[in-house]
């Protein structure tokens, strides 16, 4: 093979070659291999002389939640072979349809010899289907049907409100389970699942967790590759074992128990699915393990530095489980012999274990092997019970199994030489240190999942002052952990059902219970016919937002429409519905009843308040399509796409992060400029909700009409000229890439490119994405492997301190532990993203601080000196490109030229060239990447914007520049003198800090910035004159192009009251004629204070008046009493009215806290006494 990026030639692959190849390898995904699997038994019936179809029904859910997906955009090929896809409306209606594939059979008219079905669901799927479940598997299975039942778990709850594991539920129902441990054993489990099913008459389960069915490996799809053998020596009944009808209820019993379950013990043991891969000629430690918990133990292995030689020496015996239940009991016998101990290792509740426990039993003493695995030697049932060794709770990880395994090597005193124990020790100190290090204090901000920009929950979820909500299942689960006043939740389509036990002893009135409508459509409705039966008050909020957003955006698996939902909910006896839309005016006439209010989202307080004092079961329909989905069918032309944009004005923005507050968006920025943190609107994220325009700020304008320059692009240079890389890394050993970024950002296709890349060249490769609820702007981490041969992969994830090279196209998620955890000194380098996207807590915090020099040292120290090179990828891919998705692309392409990837470009491009997606834009980001890696400076040159930045977002250079600017503004603000009462203070500040404490000028910076804050009021005239004199308009022309007007969003105090129930004056919206009209009002500013001052007599501006004048009276008093011991608290002082931001009630907010906190501080500065140095008593 040739050494990789060596422009070898590469395999000539399409995308549709997994599902349209006959034979060979392909490149797929978990989830893709689920509908290869489909097509390869109709492959082999076909082969078989079997007339065969296939059938798939189920209900989505992490980590099987684009399992649909995949089947539909497969349907071209599994029409071809005779497969048929129906969701399910739920998991367990699923399952009886699957039922009922398997009594085709027994009735006349069947056009196909028998149908091989597939079930699919999440773990609580599994739950929900108990019933059926055994209902259906003691019926049994048809001669050519067969039944495979996917349960995806998920143990650590990444994606889920529950940890789940599926087995004991497959387990009660007596259903074999089958345990995949790598995208090949999809395959090849999945045929084995289906023979035994035929077999045995049984149903069988195949679990499937994140990391086989979230990752990619290239695999052989070879139809004959697995020899199945259907044995012909186990006692079965005359009649066989298959479904038949009529059938009594007993019978089905005595058949499962004489006989199915032993006919796929025997089908196991002859077919050899559970057997050793590791042996030693005197074995000693046996460890047995199945599914993820091998590819931990191959990794913790891998951890301690033990080859299979190493093993061999040692006397490691490895048992690799298929079936973990029932336990296939010869192999068991042939593996414990001569064992002195067996290590079981297995997530969560003990499966394994206790089967094997129970067949060793009656083993001799001396030749029994003691059995660990979740406890040590002192077992579970005693009290206390022993120590955890393998912990039931989360997931397991190969550090934590690599102790477990070093101490039970040296417990046995497994060790041939000193040089191995010594060996072994290091490996473990190298991993107990590396955990120590990262359980530490560290960075304090993190990308925590969140809501999609414009996402109707921003709004939907909100719940008056005084009232509370319970969650539900979706994305609106998010809420429990924003400022929503929500708590609690249920399991699907339970939601709201806990308040019936609770409201019979509470003095609690009402609740509000927020239900998706892809649940309401699950389940859901029964939920509220039980409110409605018991007589609680509740008001459901049932969030349509036409799609099943939570898990792709997938259509509604059957009709259903806001009518719909009003019709259902009617029949069912409710006393109140109304409707809250984004758009009322969208309905045809007589599209709801005349009982049914409509109102616009701005109302939903109001609407709220309203129905908690409705007595019984009231329903609040939001109406608001998915955020997401929009944006997707905007692409495709599907859905309308307003000519209609938002922009800040960030000189009238106070920075208070009310519009934060207000939408809850994550595409509402910061922008940090001369006169402090303000706001911008991203909008290459935005969605276009608008709801940042309730923000009680005058700084909001829609731009409506018109379109959105297309950002232009830098000229590009001739990247024909660009030097090769160093030569690629050896894939002697494998190469691990970590990959991290935002989820939502296009992260995850870095992975599967690479992935690609490496299967065209035929090397063996495994991607792992590790998304889940990530994928809502959390922190999203793809672990790639990439080796000469597929054999040289028993691992999908990147072991502790074995990355070679981290590609962080974000620094927050590379500073995480995942990230931090797998790099090392001399080992690991890192490429970092330092691109600012600020975490959503932004939207809540807004002087939230994003520590780039601290993350940047976090990940210097984790690796070696030299090894981490840190790049503003963001910022160039933007300016080069236009467009921040540049960004991943760009990366990649500067990793290629500084060889730290062990590919060629031509498959790189050939890559993504495959992913038929800007494949233009994507070779273009990748080529500037590299030419930004060969010559920053040409590079940073192109990306230099034509246009100076605003002259408010420059930051001054020093204290006289900090002074000279708000002169020259605080003159066009009001006049001259005012500006000099301003320089007065400032340069006696100055003087008095210089004598006091010399060399420092703190206390002069904090009082000419924040005495110019409480002069430079934002009253009408200044608003008016920051929109007429101001460059704003032409910022607005950069932006847009075409005919457009500007409509501003204002609360004139004198017209704009507030709400008599919330004390919010709702905003206003005004036409182009009020640039005008700030036009004439800025020429009035020299009114400001006199009698003619209309405006000066509001309650605000006396505030603000009062503010000035306590200000300027506290400096005196400072100043008075300033001395070195008290500088820092007096700087403290001075720097309070940065927190005194915004308008209206908004302000009167701040400057309650910032009241609070001078209080709190002028007591400190007038208790402050001066250290006196100790009196030395002589001798």
């Amino acid at each position: 093979m040739s050494p990789p990026g060596t422009g070898a030639a590469l395999a000539n692959v399409s995308l549709d070659d997994k599902y349209a190849l006959d034979s060979g390898r392909v490149y797929l995904t978990g989830t893709q291999a689920i509908v290869r699997l489909l097509i390869l038994q109709q492959q082999r019936d076909r082969l078989a002389g079997l007339n065969t179809g296939g059938f798939v029904s189920g209900y989505r859910g992490s980590p099987l939640g684009g399992l649909d997906q995949a089947l539909w955009a497969a349907k071209k090929f599994l029409g071809r072979a005779n497969v048929t896809f129906q969701p399910g409306l739920n998991e367990d209606l699923a399952a009886t349809s699957i039922w009922g594939t398997q009594q085709l059979n027994l009735h006349p008219g069947a056009t196909v010899d028998g149908v091989y079905a597939m079930w699919y669901g999440k773990g609580p799927g599994v739950d929900r289907c108990g019933d059926v479940f055994k209902h259906a598997n003691f019926a049994g299975t048809s001669k050519h049907g067969g039944v495979l039942a996917l349960a995806g778990d998920d143990h650590a709850a990444k994606s889920s409100t529950l940890p789940h594991q599926s087995d004991h539920q497959f387990s009660a129902a007596m259903i074999p389970v089958l345990y995949p441990s790598s995208v090949q054993e999809i395959l090849d489990l999945g045929l084995h699942g289906w023979a035994m099913s035929r077999y045995s008459g049984l149903w069988v389960g195949f679990k499937c967790v994140a990391d086989t069915v979230e990752s990619s490996a290239s695999v052989s799809i070879d139809p004959d590759r697995v020899n199945i053998v259907v044995p012909d020596d186990f006692p079965l009944p005359p009649d066989g074992v298959s479904i038949r009808w009529p059938d009594p209820f007993l019978a089905t019993e005595a058949r499962m128990q004489d006989y199915k379950i032993y006919a796929a013990l025997h089908y196991a043991r002859v077919n050899r699915l559970n057997r050793i891969v590791v042996d030693s000629p005197r074995p000693r430690l046996g460890i047995v393990t199945s599914g993820k918990s091998y590819l931990d133990v191959r990794q913790a292995l891998d951890d301690l530095g033990l080859d299979e030689r190493d093993m061999a020496e040692l006397g490691i015996r490895v048992y690799k489980i298929a079936m973990p239940w029932p336990l296939e009991p010869e192999g068991v016998r042939e593996f414990a012999e001569g064992l002195e101990e067996i290590l079981v290792v297995e997530e969560k509740r003990q499966v394994v274990e206790y089967q094997l426990k129970e067949q060793l039993y009656n083993w001799r003493d001396d030749v029994r092997p003691r059995v660990v695995g979740k406890f040590d030697e002192k077992g579970e049932w005693v009290r206390p019970h022993g120590d955890w060794l393998l912990p039931a709770a989360s997931e397991l990880t190969p550090a934590m199994i690599a102790r477990v395994i070093a101490k039970r090597i040296e417990r046995l005193g497994l060790h041939p030489n000193d040089a191995d124990r010594e060996r072994i020790a290091r490996r473990v100190e190298f991993i107990n240190q590396k955990e120590a290090a990262l359980a530490k204090p560290r960075i304090g901000i993190a990308r925590t999942p969140f809501f999609c920009s414009g996402c109707p929950h921003n709004t939907s979820t909100r719940v008056p002052e005084g009232s509370r909500a319970t969650a539900g299942i979706g994305c609106h689960v998010m809420a429990i952990w924003m400022d929503r006043s929500t708590s609690e939740f249920t399991h699907m389509g339970g939601e709201g059902v806990p308040w019936i036990g609770q409201a019979p002893f509470t003095k609690e009135k009402h609740i509000f219970a927020n239900l998706g409508d892809g649940t309401y459509y699950h389940s859901g409705l029964l939920a509220i016919r039980a409110a409605v039966a018991a007589r609680v008050n509740i008001t459901y909020k049932i969030l349509y937002n036409d799609a099943v957003a939570m898990t792709g955006g997938q259509p509604f698996d059957g009709p259903l429409s806001p009518q719909d939902i009003a019709r259902q909910v009617a029949a069912e006896g409710v006393t109140k519905i109304v409707v809250v839309t984004d758009e009322p005016g969208k309905y045809p006439s007589g599209y709801f009843t005349d009982s049914i209010r409509i109102h616009h989202r701005d109302e939903l307080d109001a609407v709220q308040r309203e129905l908690r004092e409705t007595e019984g079961t009231s329903i609040l329909i939001y109406d608001q399509t998915c955020a997401a989905e929009k944006r997707r069918r905007r692409k495709r032309g599907k859905f309308p796409d307003p000519a209609k944009r938002v922009v800040i004005n960030e000189l009238v923005c106070e920075g208070c992060g009310d519009c934060g507050i207000k939408s809850n968006c994550v595409s509402v920025a910061p922008v940090e400029t001369e006169f402090g943190r303000k706001r911008t609107i991203d909008q290459s994220s935005c969605n276009k909700d608008y709801s940042c325009v309730n923000g009680f700020c005058p700084s909001f304008v829609t731009v409506e009409g018109g379109n959105l320059r297309k950002p232009g692009r830098a000229e590009a240079p001739d990247f024909s000229t660009l030097p090769p890389p160093p030569p690629a890394p050896s894939l002697a050993d494998p190469y691990g890439i970590l990959v991290t970024g935002i989820g939502g950002t296009g992260v995850v296709t870095i992975g599967a490119l690479l992935g690609m890349a490496a299967h065209l060249e035929g090397r063996g490769v495994s991607v792992l994405d590790m998304a889940g609820l990530a994928q809502k702007n959390g922190s999203v981490v793809s672990h790639v492997r990439i080796a000469d041969t597929p054999e040289k992969l028993h691992a999908t994830r990147i072991a502790a301190g074995e990355a070679k090279l981290v590609l962080a196209c974000d620094i927050l998620t590379g500073v995480g532990y995942e990230s931090v955890a797998k790099m090392q000194r001399g080992v690991s380098k890192a490429l970092v993203n330092t691109g600012l996207v600020m975490p959503a807590d932004f939207t809540r915090k807004p002087d939230l601080q994003f520590p780039l020099g601290s993350m940047e040292r976090e990940i210097s120290d984790a690796v070696a000196p030299g090894d981490a090179e840190f790049v503003d990828a963001s910022t160039l891919a933007t300016r080069l490109m236009g467009d921040s998705i540049a960004t991943n692309l760009f990366m990649v392409g500067y990793a290629y030229q500084r060889g730290l990837l062990p590919l060629s470009e031509a498959s790189i491009l050939r890559a993504i060239e495959l992913n038929a997606t800007s494949v233009e834009s994507n070779t273009l980001a990748f080529q500037w990447g590299r030419m930004a890696a060969h010559a920053p400076g040409t590079v940073a040159e192109a990306a230099t914007p034509k246009r100076p930045k605003a002259e408010s977002q420059r930051i001054s250079g020093s204290l006289d520049e900090v002074i000279e600017r708000r002169v020259r503004y605080l003159t066009g603000y009001q006049d001259a003198a005012y500006a000099k009462a301003y320089e007065d203070l400032v340069a006696r500040v100055r003087s008095t800090e210089a004598r006091v404490s010399p060399g420092s000028t703190a206390l002069a910076d904090a009082v000419a910035r924040y005495d110019f804050k409480l002069r430079a009021i934002k009253d009408e005239y200044e608003v008016a004159r920051l929109y007429a004199e101001t460059d704003f308009a032409d910022r607005v022309a950069e932006q847009f192009e075409g005919d457009y007007r500007l409509v501003f969003h204002l609360a004139p105090p004198l017209t704009n009251k507030p709400d008599t129930a919330t004390g919010i004056a709702k905003k206003s919206s005004y036409g182009p004629w009020m640039m005008k009209a700030f036009r004439l009002l800025a020429k009035l500013r020299r009114l400001r204070g006199t009698w003619l001052d209309v405006f000066g007599r509001t309650d605000e501006r006396r505030l603000e008046r009062r503010l000035l004048a306590e200000y300027e009276t506290l400096v005196d008093e400072i100043l008075g009493k300033l001395a070195p011991h008290n500088h820092a608290i007096a700087v403290e002082i001075a720097r309070v009215p940065e927190q005194i931001r915004g308008y209206g009630h908004v302000k009167e907010r701040f400057v309650k806290e910032a009241k609070a906190r001078e209080t709190v501080l002028l007591g400190e500065f007038r208790a402050a006494v001066a250290q006196t140095a100790p009196v030395r008593v002589a001798a």
